[in-house]
Formats: structure tokens, C-alpha cells, sequence
């Protein structure tokens, strides 16, 4: 569940997070449906290869965990990634990631549609046209309850988590027993480069990592504390992630390229209970994801064209909706008709929210000192080296980042000065900076965290 509504400066009570509450927390923002579907797009890219993207994910999470802390605990108040990015780069740079963050929310919806209804048709029946229909309807009955208010707290989300948790331990430990040997040969079928591609693909599974920032300044003693929320959602996930990639290669075989392997895991596992265990969980998770989604991107929005202030009505706006049906049905008809494929379709967001954290990677450079710093380096050449795989997609980030410095070039000439959001989000710096030396706020700057 990625967390996107960013959180106003001043807005956290006294410290009363605890490390167990913070660790689930950083782990439900980490984890989501997106392990239903992954690991047999990462097989098909790369073969039993795959793990090897798995193994340098978590390695590349570990580096992004210790960049986003010591980004939460010296901007305690830059009000997440689009702060982050612009401390570093500039306003410019950081309404794009605002933005470019806020689109791959939007296009990552249709995907998680896809996901449940994948599994709803390896259970009942049907090819990619009725699995596209299944998508379409799930994603028109989730903005409608959005738009009537309907809301996923913490817990909800939590409990969510819990679902795949679960489910993921019923598939890896059913099925250990039954690795053989054979599935692993031949180990890299598409050549070594392909592990990149894979890498590309997984790595929606993968952000989540940057949730953590806003939730120091709730922590009592916030590097220690830090520290082991960031070990216990490290080795979580590690575990949760290596143990599907090993049996999904293992135990599938040839027959891991899917994009339901989780059915075929609880089918080994379970029995013939299996695939409809994986459809019910599928069905949950889209639906309490896609909510999640709607409703944080939504904040989101509202924090870029409202950055003064939270609008009067919470629900997502009738415009906002709008533009979820718009896209997401254009890409799930897309799918249906057989335009594009599963991968291709992961590409998009992945390749927004790669460019959000190349963003903050390199701010991370230029701005944090010691082993926060040493650690962005590597991470952003990662980075890159995914965005590198991701082909046509990257026309969509490039896109953004054209409409922002369009934008703000418009707003410099109307007003012969800065936009105001670029105005708004620099101030927001500057009382993240005063605040952090224990300076005295500059002027206005006490409105401005209200």
C-alpha cells in the first residue's frame, strides 16, 4: 500500500508512535497486490534469473530506507518526497515529483483492477476480454463509493496486510517441499541484462520506502526507534519477497509465467480450495488498495493545486474521479483488445515513481551528509539503470515535467515572479530549515504550518 497524501507541516501531536505500531505501519506501506502479479512478469522477463532482481531490490530498499530517514529526521516538516526533492533541486523539481508521484497513483489503480480480476477468471472462467470487463467494473464500483465517502483507515489497511501475509505463507510454506532442481535450468534463458528488465518490473513492489519520513517526528527517540522499524520491515519483506520469488521459480516451473501464480501456489498448497482462496484475497486487496489509492492520491492533488490549504470537502472531487475512469478504462480496454500487455502496463506507474525517487536520490546527494549520502549515490545509479529499461514509458515522465515547467513559466509571466505553488513549496523549505536549526521562523512562517 503506498502511502500519497503528503502530511502538513505542524500536524503531528506529541510523540506517541511506538516501534511495533511504526514497523507495521512502514510494512503495510511497503506491501500490496502487487506481489499477486509480479513474480510471474519478472519470470517472464528473466527466468529463474529473476531472484537476482529480487536479491538487488532489497539490497537497493536497504539504501532507500537510509536515505528517506535522514531525510525524515532533518526535514521533519518538508511534507514527504515533493519536500525532499525540492530541498535539494529546486520547486520546479519538486512540483514535478509531486506530480509525476500523483500519476503513477492514477495509473497504477487500473492495474490493481486488473490483479483481482485476473484471479476472479482464473476461477471462473474466461480469456482477456471478460478478465479486462471483471477490471472495468471493480474499478467504476470503487470510484463511485469513493465519491460517496467511503474510506480505508490504518487499521483497515493493516488488516489488509495481514490478508497477504497470510496468504503469502500458506503458498511459500505449502509449497517448499516441492522445489525441484530442474525448474532452476536453464538459469538466465534471456541473457543477464534481462535480470535489469526484471528488476524494472518488481520494483512496484518496491516503493513504499519514502512512507517512513513523516512518521519521525511521532517517534519518542527517533533514531533508535528508526533503526529498528527500518530493520523489521527490511527483513519482513525480505522474507516475504525471496520466499515467493524461490518458490514461484521452484516449484512452477516453466509454468511460472503468469500473472496468477499465487492461484497455482495455493492449488499445490491447499488444493483445490486454493484458486478460490486467491480470488476472495485478490477481490479484498484490489478493493481496499484501489480505495487507498483513490483517496491519498486525491490528497495528494488537492496539496498541488491547494498547497495553502486542505480544500473543505475530504472526498476525492468529482474531476479527480473523472480522470481515474478516463485513464484507467482507456488502459484496461487497451488490455482487453490486446494493445498491451501486463508488463507493459506495471511500466507505467513504475516508471513515474522511478523518476520520484531519482529525484530524491540525487536531492539526497546534494543536501545529506554521511552514510545517507553515500547511500544515495549508488541507489540513484540504480535507479537509472531501471529507468533505462523502461523503454516508451518514459515519454510519460518526461511529459510531466514538461506541463510543470510549462506551467510555472505561464505563472512567471502573468505574475513576473515565481508561481505561487513554487513561492508556497520554497517557504515550506524555509520553515523545514529554521525549524531544524531552531531558528526563529521567518516571516509568515508560522501561517505556513498551519
Amino acid at each position: 500500500m503506498i502511502e500519497t497524501a503528503p502530511r502538513p507541516a505542524g500536524s503531528q501531536a506529541r510523540p506517541q508512535l511506538t516501534t511495533t505500531r511504526g514497523a507495521a505501519l512502514y510494512i503495510g506501506a511497503l506491501l500490496g497486490p502487487g506481489l499477486l502479479l509480479l513474480p510471474g512478469l519478472a519470470v517472464a522477463a528473466a527466468g529463474p534469473a529473476s531472484v537476482l532482481a529480487w536479491l538487488a531490490l532489497l539490497a537497493l530498499s536497504a539504501l532507500f530506507a537510509v536515505v528517506f530517514a535522514a531525510f525524515g529526521l532533518r526535514f521533519p516538516s518538508a511534507g514527504g518526497v515533493i519536500g525532499y526533492v525540492t530541498a535539494g533541486l529546486d520547486a520546479r523539481a519538486g512540483l514535478a515529483a509531486g506530480w509525476s508521484f500523483l500519476a503513477g497513483v492514477v495509473a497504477g489503480a487500473p492495474v490493481v483492477c486488473l490483479i483481482g480480476a485476473g484471479y476472479v477468471t482464473q476461477l471462473t472462467g474466461g480469456g482477456q476480454l471478460a478478465r479486462a470487463g471483471v477490471a472495468a467494473l471493480l474499478l467504476l464500483v470503487l470510484l463511485a463509493l469513493a465519491r460517496g465517502g467511503l474510506r480505508t483507515s490504518a487499521l483497515a489497511q493493516l488488516l489488509l496486510v495481514g490478508l497477504l501475509v497470510g496468504v503469502v505463507t500458506v503458498a511459500v510454506a505449502g509449497t517448499a517441499g516441492s522445489i525441484r532442481a530442474a525448474n532452476w535450468a536453464p538459469f538466465a534463458p534471456h541473457g543477464w541484462f534481462a535480470v535489469a528488465h526484471a528488476a524494472a518490473i518488481l520494483m512496484l513492489s518496491f516503493v513504499g520506502w519514502e512512507a517512513v519520513a513523516p512518521l519521525t517526528t511521532a517517534f519518542a527517540d527517533p533514531v533508535r526507534q528508526l533503526t529498528r522499524v527500518v530493520a523489521i520491515a527490511l527483513a519482513v519483506t525480505s522474507v516475504l519477497y525471496l520466499g515467493l520469488a524461490v518458490v514461484t521459480v521452484g516449484v512452477l516451473g516453466p509454468g511460472a509465467a503468469t500473472i496468477v501464480p499465487l492461484a497455482d501456489l495455493l492449488q499445490r498448497a491447499i488444493g483445490a480450495a486454493g484458486p478460490a482462496t486467491a480470488a476472495v484475497a485478490a477481490v479484498v486487496l484490489t478493493l481496499g488498495s484501489v480505495n487507498a489509492y483513490v483517496n491519498g492520491g486525491a490528497a495528494m492533488a488537492r496539496h498541488l493545486t491547494h498547497p495553502a490549504g486542505p480544500g473543505r470537502d475530504a472526498r476525492p472531487g468529482p474531476g479527480f474521479l473523472a480522470a481515474i475512469a478516463v485513464s484507467g478504462l482507456l488502459l484496461i480496454g487497451l488490455y482487453g483488445l490486446g494493445a498491451v500487455n501486463p508488463a507493459a502496463l506495471v511500466a507505467i506507474p513504475t516508471t513515474l515513481f522511478l523518476v520520484v525517487y531519482l529525484g530524491a536520490m540525487l536531492s539526497a546527494v546534494r543536501v545529506l551528509r554521511g552514510p545517507a549520502r553515500w547511500a544515495a549515490v549508488p541507489a540513484a545509479a540504480a535507479v537509472t539503470v531501471m529507468l533505462a529499461c523502461c523503454g516508451s514509458a518514459l515519454a510519460l515522465p518526461a511529459l510531466v515535467a514538461a506541463l510543470v515547467i510549462g506551467r510555472q513559466a505561464a505563472a512567471r509571466r502573468r505574475l513576473g515572479q515565481p508561481g505561487e505553488r513554487a513561492q508556497l513549496l520554497a517557504r515550506h523549505h524555509q520553515v523545514a530549515h529554521a525549524q531544524q536549526r531552531g531558528d526563529r521562523l521567518p516571516a509568515g512562517g508560522d501561517e505556513l504550518q498551519q
